[in-house]
């Protein structure tokens, strides 16, 4: 069954048994599971993938079901992990998937201590500090990785293969706008799709060891638009990722309690002393409303939508200022 599975992929001349084979074997970490992240792991899963890592801090809302394809509207209806309800649809598209998932905020602790086994890390993030974490990881590690970018009916993307390419932060300035977000000027299906076919284009190349051209890709699906351009003579010597003496500094930025989430009209405050336990006795005692299910506690104070994690982290819903936040748990546990 195995081997009618990957038929027609195996007889594609550039894959073939052996480069099929590795692909087989190989070890993906997808940072993000949205819009991107549910296309590129679910496209992953049947090309054959062997173990595929994921991981998301965020839970699925009716507003993700127009273009996250591994979500329905029950997952929604329950405010499931998207991880939690990724997991288990990958797991029904193929049973013999090594899966790893983790609800999570991606920092440099992570990436420590899941991502040093993978052979690829693909972007699919809106968050341009995590861009440059896994930038930073990556070029330190040797670990090649893939950038991906959608908002409106654009879509961007280029591979980044330490020793052979600059890094992202040596691209960055010759990169179009990237300061608009899905959540603020919206995006169309199509334009995800654009983008994680480039990206799974680039991966399958990856895996199997083949070139991957030193080349960012760019356009907009709606405008009829597509450009590519080299970026092979970008790389400086000076860059603190890529250059002569590298440093690595994103790796090294001291965690910050309070995180504003890029477009989302939310903050992230994380206490690791705040466990669901305490939180859920807390919110009893001050006959405070709420709901929960295994994995997170929803409830509501002074007006902001506030959402529980395990392991102390919240999203607070409908503030952007981190300093608002900092009043708001201050008046909320003393």
């Amino acid at each position: 069954m195995t081997k009618d599975r990957y038929s027609r992929q195996t007889l594609f001349k550039h894959i073939g048994p052996k480069g099929q084979d590795k692909i087989m074997q190989s070890h993906v970490l997808i940072v993000g599971v949205g819009a991107l992240g549910t296309h590129l792991a679910e496209s992953l899963v049947r090309a054959g993938v062997g173990t595929l890592t994921i991981v998301d801090r965020d839970y699925i809302e009716y507003s993700n079901l127009q273009r996250q394809t591994l979500f329905s509207e029950s997952d929604a209806l329950e405010g499931l992990p998207k991880v939690v309800a990724a997991k288990q649809k990958l797991l029904d598209i193929r049973q013999d998937l090594k899966i790893h998932s983790y609800i999570a905020h991606v920092n440099r602790q992570f990436l420590d201590d899941n991502a040093g086994s993978a052979q690829l890390i693909l972007d699919a993030t809106d968050n341009f500090e995590t861009r440059q974490l896994i930038n930073d990881f990556a070029f330190r590690k040797g670990i090649p990785w893939i950038y991906g970018g959608v908002v409106q009916s654009t879509y961007v993307e280029a591979a980044f293969i330490p020793g052979h390419t600059p890094c992202f932060n040596c691209l960055v300035p010759q990169l179009p706008a990237i300061n608009m977000t899905c959540d603020t000027v919206g995006v169309i299906q199509p334009a995800v799709t654009m983008t994680t076919s480039l990206q799974m284009r680039d991966a399958l190349k990856i895996l199997t060891e083949q070139h991957v051209s030193t080349k960012v890709t760019y356009g907009d699906l709606w405008e009829g638009t597509h450009f590519t351009f080299g970026f092979s003579k970008l790389q400086r010597s000076d860059c603190k990722t890529c250059g002569c003496a590298p440093t690595y500094p994103h790796l090294n930025e001291t965690k910050r309690q309070f995180a504003s989430l890029c477009g989302r009209d939310t903050v992230q405050y994380e206490n690791p002393n705040i466990s669901q336990e305490i939180l859920e006795t807390f919110l009893t005692q001050q006959n405070i409303a709420y709901r929960r299910n295994p994995y997170m506690i929803h409830f509501e104070y002074n007006g902001y939508r506030i959402v529980s994690f395990k392991g102390g982290r919240l999203l607070i819903h409908g503030m952007t200022n981190p300093q608002q936040a900092i009043t708001l748990i201050n008046q909320l546990f003393g």
